[in-house]
């Protein structure tokens, strides 16, 4: 076998005119259409029309051109069955060897500010999408690229032995049914997102490799990073790495966390992770005070963990980070006095977000966490607590400080895994007690945590108090205030328990498990 005829069709043109010139140089004929003829006949490469093998002239404004037996015949015949080699002889159509196509752009349509319904439906491609799964589908016989970086392993195949090999045409057509899986993915959800349809009875979600990880969670698991196309949130797959040595598994998924708390937050604000749970929270009048209310939180768990912020990294904040073992520092940005301080440390992996701003809701992002089976898929908590929904279910309301410390434990509690506790005072945690089994073990964790920090903090809780024994070790600690859902059958019974002690206890009627 050896590669005679090639079908060209692309709307990336990138690397095209060198790699179709290879192509001729090697004898190999060029069947094209529309705008790709036109460029290489420009190139002074040699071009058969596409309406010269269909006999067909381009109809519809180019909708349809390559939908004709002449070219998915060529393409499907299998070369050593004779009865298609018949068949094609009789009807005079040629076995084409080689397609290289990629699509209309159709992510990067919808992608676009004030794109019409209009134009993206223009932009769904589907004499595409048909020839390079016809095409894939025959790789035994026919190579098929789908992607400008792989023209190089073609041509080179090409010129050295007149084909490409098996191995290369079997990756090349799982590449194209990935391609094309991705795009009717991206489709299917851009439709979906018109009507208002979250959940569809089938869903399918495509990503994009960002990088291949060394390994995952652990060394002997393997693991890459991929990315949402057309992510509706701020995320880490979109941050510049600036210095430190490759992210890993861990590495990532804590940013993520780090990154999910820091954007609750308006004022400057700095979040400590450790293992996925924040062990330092803080919020000051500017980046530096924010960071060492952090560090001050918890300086024995921040050693080795993962900080971000929402204001650009200063000199003086830095030579205060410069003082601990982080893996990451995350931020919209580092001024140039502070990047020097911090790349003096080898392996310290510097992430740059430019967008990064507070959180906003967006319905068309959906959160997929596989399990055995299947997945569960369901929104991403953004919920924001506003001050109307805030309810005063004790004798006591909250001072105006209480109340603004509540409000800070609030956004953060959201971010602890459940069961979750968080003291917090001075605009800043002092106690975390995460994923517990009992919410009076997560309570007990953060106040030996803040130790005498909690006389005169607050308390904010993800769930509702089953019964009153949180209250009773929140008031044993000096606690005065506590913020948590409510709706409790025995809600009464911790009210009664906040009276009794003198501690004010607010209601939002919203829960935030995190598991």
């Amino acid at each position: 076998m050896s590669v005679k005829k090639a079908l060209i069709s692309v709307s990336d043109k990138t690397g095209l005119v060198p790699f179709a010139r290879r192509l001729a140089a090697a004898g190999v004929e060029i069947i094209s259409t529309g705008g790709t003829a036109s460029l290489l006949k420009e190139a002074g490469i040699p071009v058969i029309g596409i309406s010269d093998v269909t006999g067909f002239p381009e109809i519809m404004d180019g909708r349809v051109k390559t939908l004709h037996p002449n070219i998915h015949g060529g393409l499907l015949a299998v070369r050593d069955n004779e009865s298609h080699l018949q068949q094609l002889k009789e009807l005079n159509i040629d076995t084409i060897d080689l397609v290289v196509v990629n699509l209309y752009p159709f992510k990067e349509t919808i992608a676009k500010p004030g794109v019409t319904y209009a134009e993206a439906i223009e932009n769904i491609d589907i004499g595409g999408p048909t020839m390079l799964r016809s095409a894939a589908k025959n790789h035994q016989f026919v190579t098929v690229v789908v992607d400008a970086a792989d023209y190089e392993k073609v041509a080179g195949e090409i010129e050295a032995a007149g084909d490409t090999t098996r191995e290369t045409r079997r990756l090349l057509a799982a590449k194209v049914f990935g391609h094309t899986a991705a795009y009717d993915a991206l489709i299917a959800r851009y439709l979906n997102n018109q009507v208002g349809e979250a959940f569809p009875e089938s869903l399918t979600v495509t990503y994009e490799k960002v990088q291949d990880l060394r390994y995952g969670e652990n060394p002997h698991q393997r693991a890459a990073f991929y990315q949402e196309p057309l992510a509706g949130l701020t995320s880490v797959a979109g941050a510049e790495q600036l210095h430190g040595k490759e992210l890993s598994y861990n590495n990532i998924n804590d940013a993520d966390a780090a990154l999910a708390i820091v954007r609750e937050f308006t004022e400057p604000a700095v979040v400590a992770i450790k293992h996925s749970n924040p062990c330092g929270v803080g919020i000051g009048g500017d980046v530096r005070e924010a960071y060492q209310k952090a560090f001050e939180a918890d300086p024995v768990s921040i050693f080795g963990g993962i900080v971000a912020a929402n204001r650009p990294i200063d000199k003086e904040t830095a030579l205060l980070m410069k003082e601990t073992f982080l893996e990451i520092i995350l931020a919209p940005d580092f001024t140039e006095e502070a990047l020097n301080v911090l790349t003096e440390k080898k392996n310290l992996r510097l992430l740059r977000l430019p967008d990064l701003a507070p959180v906003q809701k967006d319905a068309a992002v959906l959160r997929v966490a596989p399990v055995a089976g299947g997945a569960l898929v369901q929104d991403y908590d953004l919920k924001q607590l506003a001050d109307e929904e805030i309810r005063v279910a004790t004798d006591r309301e909250p001072t105006a400080e209480e109340l603004a410390q509540l409000k800070f434990a609030w956004k953060v509690v959201k971010h602890v895994k459940s069961n979750a506790i968080v003291l917090a005072a001075d605009n800043m945690t002092i106690g975390v007690g995460a994923g517990q089994m009992n919410r009076v073990g997560s309570a007990k964790i953060a106040i030996e945590q803040a130790g005498e920090k909690a006389r005169g903090s607050v308390m904010a809780s993800d769930a509702f108090f089953p019964m009153p024994d949180t209250v009773e070790a929140a008031a044993k600690a000096g606690i005065t205030a506590i913020i948590q859902p409510g709706g409790s059958v025995r809600d009464q019974e911790s009210i009664d328990a906040c009276n009794r002690f003198g501690i004010a206890m607010v209601f939002t009627g919203v829960r935030h498990f995190k598991h």
